[in-house]
């Protein structure tokens, strides 16, 4: 599976005029080869190469880490990391990824070996944007703890329990229903007014009766994320512009989803959520695209945005969150990850988009 991951980038590369290109994100390392190293600041890369076949770049205290099958090099502390990979660049325009850092790169310009660079990222991004077989299994299986990690958020809603105290129980119950890390780290948000902060923090907000509740939350499983956003309210029924807000919200989820098929526009699914919070009459406060891709991270390159005119193809996963601001008061959203799948779409998450109350 990783050697078809390696040739369809190379087939990308190829139709860029590249025959050579350096990797240097880990996560990218580790779609293409399965072996993972967080080098911090020191030299760590993959150089694709059309002709000879890939070639790892670290240093030996790395060794050790993970069993990889590609040729290796390895470099110390008291080395010139590039030395190596200079060695082995004989093509220009050289593609690198946006990744690589100047003080690797500027080096590799130094020597005169590739005059010509070029930003690359697109033909592993583009790759990773279309799932397998293998990778929308562990898709599912994410979204699939997210919603049972949901369910148990809920029932820590108690008078009194802080958005903090909250977020700190998260981790270990994603942890127990066998997911590893968090996605991201969670926004809870207790009240109208944090709801409307952006990526609000969660901090010592109690929950009070009458309180809106907005939980924004994914965990890792297996290397791969879920995302995904519910509101509850905390011991009452929501009335009028809420009420109607939230309807808002969870009809323009529902409409972009619905049309999710291979070959519509990205363009055409933010519309669909876009033309449904017009009408609801909060259309000028919807600043924001409708989603973003993910995969092995949050946020994957793509996006379901005005912007984005490409069609969606079989394997794009990505997330539809359409959200209705009332003039800086109460922000609500609904939030699922959708597959795209041969003949139309798949909602990988399950739990209820109705108006849930608890009491």
């Amino acid at each position: 599976m990783k050697e078809q991951r390696i040739q369809t980038v190379l087939e990308k590369m190829d139709k860029m005029g590249l025959s050579q290109m350096i990797v240097s994100d880990p996560i990218a390392i580790f779609y293409l080869t399965g072996h993972y190293v967080d080098p911090g600041e020191r030299f760590n890369v993959l150089m694709l190469d059309a002709k000879d076949g890939c070639k790892l770049f670290m240093n030996s205290l790395f060794k050790d880490q993970g069993d990889h099958c590609i040729e290796t090099f390895y470099h110390t502390d008291m080395d010139e990391p590039t030395d190596d990979i200079s060695k082995f660049i004989k093509t220009s325009p050289l593609g690198v990824d946006k990744n690589l850092q100047a003080k690797f790169l500027l080096p590799i310009i130094k020597k005169g070996i590739a005059p010509d660079i070029v930003v690359s990222s697109t033909c592993v991004d583009e790759a990773r944007a279309v799932k397998d077989m293998e990778e929308r299994a562990l898709m599912r299986e994410a979204s699939l703890v997210n919603d049972a990690a949901m369910a148990k958020f809920r029932s820590l809603l108690k008078e009194g329990i802080t958005e903090k105290e909250l977020a700190d129980e998260m981790l270990g119950i994603y942890r127990s229903l066998g997911a590893q890390d968090f996605s991201f780290d969670p926004i809870v948000a207790f009240g109208k007014r944090n709801t409307v902060l952006g990526h609000h923090v969660p901090d010592d907000t109690p929950l009070r009766e009458g309180d809106v509740v907005l939980l924004d939350v994914g965990c890792k499983k297996d290397w791969y994320c879920a995302d995904m956003t519910r509101v509850f309210f905390y011991k009452h029924e929501p009335q009028g512009e809420i009420r109607k807000a939230y309807e808002t919200a969870r009809r323009a989820t529902e409409a972009a989803e619905d049309i999710c098929a291979p070959g519509v526009l990205f363009c055409d699914i933010d519309k669909a959520a876009r033309d449904v919070v017009t009408e609801g009459g909060y259309g000028k406060n919807f600043t924001h695209r409708t989603g973003h891709f993910i995969g092995l991270e949050d946020h994957d390159f793509g996006d379901v945005s005005a912007n984005n005119k490409t069609p969606a193809v079989p394997g794009n996963c990505f997330s539809i969150e359409p959200g209705v601001t009332i003039a800086g008061e109460i922000s609500l959203y609904v939030e699922d990850i959708v597959m795209i799948t041969e003949d139309g779409r798949e909602v990988l998450n399950k739990f209820s988009h109705d108006i849930d109350v608890v009491e």
